[in-house]
């Protein structure tokens, strides 16, 4: 859906309100501030956020968790498994939602927050978990004690819209991608479990574009199409090493995922911001997509929605999915080269 109503207009895209172009400008100032700050080898520190709990445990004592109140789902962003515990993103019930097995009915899933407007992602490290509060333009960071969550920091001021964040084992370090700002924080994790920013990269080109998610593969950064090129760039500079153009129908990326050495790709629009296009692809090679040479393997889901995320946790691939009631969480394998896939949601 797109709206649009005069020249300092604001967008929504998937249900989201894109920033209108006097916007724009702050996103660029406000990234060259950050990137011109300079960072001692004794405090990498660039930002440090408010505490907002102290003691976790005696708020974890005194926290009651609701459980879910609904049946259904209501565009779901993600699903993911973090230690032992699931959790979805439930981006417009406005809330996270966690179980400890996927068997269960909705309704008996717990609610880690429902403080929160529109998020898209939740990443973890066993430890602290960031939540994108994209409507908000927050990081909201939980601790976790026992089987509940403590609401414990919060990053406001966060520009750009963050709408997708991962946590790397390698390197420890939260990335927490802004989707239309071209800004990526990265966050660590303290032993005392406070979280603090350390970085803050900048694709200049990126700015003011709506980019869903990203991927790292192969020690680089790769950036799904907002502007009908796919960009890889490197991890640690975030120089831009190449781009891939894509047609103008598959434009609108939602997310890359490499599975048995094909690049598999979710769709959410075309370059008019048209969901009729949503759909799912893959190919062997990201320099393939230009000339047409890949397949759309939509037809082995349902079809006809607006497939989001995959991720991949307990020896199988999961997708959220949304403008198909009763077909929002999906789980699949590949069995020489075909696709088995189930409803969970």
């Amino acid at each position: 859906m797109k709206i649009m109503h005069g020249r300092n207009s604001s967008f929504v895209f998937d249900g989201s309100i894109i920033l209108r172009p006097t916007a724009i400008l702050i996103f660029f100032v406000f990234s060259f501030i950050l990137s011109s700050c300079s960072l001692s080898s004794d405090d990498p520190c660039i930002r440090e956020s408010e505490v907002l709990v102290e003691d976790t445990d005696a708020a974890a004592s005194d926290l009651d968790v609701p459980k879910n109140s609904y049946s259904d789902l209501s565009i779901p962003t993600e699903i993911i498994k973090i230690l032992d515990t699931y959790y979805i993103v439930d981006c417009y019930h406005d809330q996270v939602i966690y179980n400890d097995n996927l068997r269960d009915p909705l309704e008996e899933w717990k609610v880690l927050t429902s403080e929160m407007s529109r998020g898209h992602t939740i990443a973890g490290d066993g430890r602290v978990y960031l939540v994108d509060d994209t409507e908000n333009e927050r990081i909201m960071v939980f601790q976790r004690v026992g089987d509940k969550y403590v609401f414990s920091q919060e990053f406001t001021g966060i520009t750009g819209r963050p709408h997708y964040i991962i946590y790397d084992e390698d390197s420890s370090t939260f990335y927490v991608w802004c989707s239309v700002s071209g800004q990526m924080y990265l966050m660590k994790r303290r032993d005392d479990d406070r979280v603090f920013i350390s970085a803050v990269k900048t694709v200049t080109e990126l700015a003011g574009v709506y980019v869903r998610s990203f991927t790292i593969m192969d020690g680089d950064i790769y950036f799904v199409s907002g502007n009908c090129s796919i960009i890889q760039a490197d991890l640690d500079s975030f120089d831009v090493k190449e781009r891939y153009p894509v047609p103008d129908t598959m434009a609108g990326m939602v997310q890359i995922t490499r599975i048995d050495g094909e690049y598999y790709i979710t769709v959410s629009t075309d370059a008019n911001w048209d969901q009729d296009y949503a759909t799912i692809i893959r190919c062997v090679s990201l320099k393939d997509l230009a000339e047409g040479k890949y397949e759309d393997i939509y037809s082995n889901f349902i079809g006809g929605g607006t497939p989001y995320y995959i991720t991949s946790f307990d020896g199988a691939y999961y997708m959220t999915e949304h403008r198909i009631p009763g077909h929002s969480v999906w789980r699949f394998n590949i069995c020489d080269g075909n696709i088995v896939a189930e409803t969970l949601y």
